[in-house]
């Protein structure tokens, strides 16, 4: 369910609906619900309107969640979190290497990233699936905490997580 355009009521019932999905699955599990993740693409950079959607979900989620909630609201899409972490691209296919130009950057500022490493990989073709793979690389190795490159999207989303208790 897409969060980021919605605001008022509409964003109170869909967030209303979300934390009913996740404490269905709780019971049905048959566990405690003791945190909700949220994840969606802003398809945007993190500028001002970042920051204002940001704002409006958070606290939105802080509002109606009954547990710990953390919004991965990623700058264009969490491609451009997987850049904060290259090495772990050739743990996933080892002739990929993510570019120097892409290296280091403000990661949330780059317009399309899925995209940019479809063109800059090389072969195979990086697709959409590589990304979980590329993810767990980079958390099995270490490196989810010393990313190279900076995204304000990533941070905010770590420091959320940070506070759960």
């Amino acid at each position: 369910m897409r969060l980021k355009k919605k605001t008022g009521c509409e964003l109170a019932t869909a967030v209303g609906t979300l934390v009913g999905k996740a404490k269905g699955k709780a019971l049905q599990q048959r566990g405690p619900l003791v945190g909700l993740a949220v994840h969606e693409d802003l398809d945007g950079f993190t500028d001002n309107r970042y920051r204002t959607v940001r704002k409006t979900l958070s606290e939105e989620l802080s509002r109606q969640s009954p547990c710990d909630a953390a919004l991965a609201l990623a700058a264009w899409e969490s491609e451009a979190w997987l850049l904060l972490f290259p090495a772990a691209f050739a743990h996933v296919r080892p002739r990929w290497k993510v570019p120097a130009q892409l290296r280091g950057n403000d990661t949330g500022m780059l317009k399309d990233p899925k995209e940019t490493l479809k063109s800059k990989l090389g072969s195979p073709t990086f697709r959409e699936s590589d990304g979980a793979l590329i993810a767990k690389a980079a958390y099995e190795r270490g490196l989810l905490a010393k990313p190279q490159g900076k995204n304000r999207s990533y941070d905010d989303f770590v420091a959320e997580l940070t506070t759960w208790g």
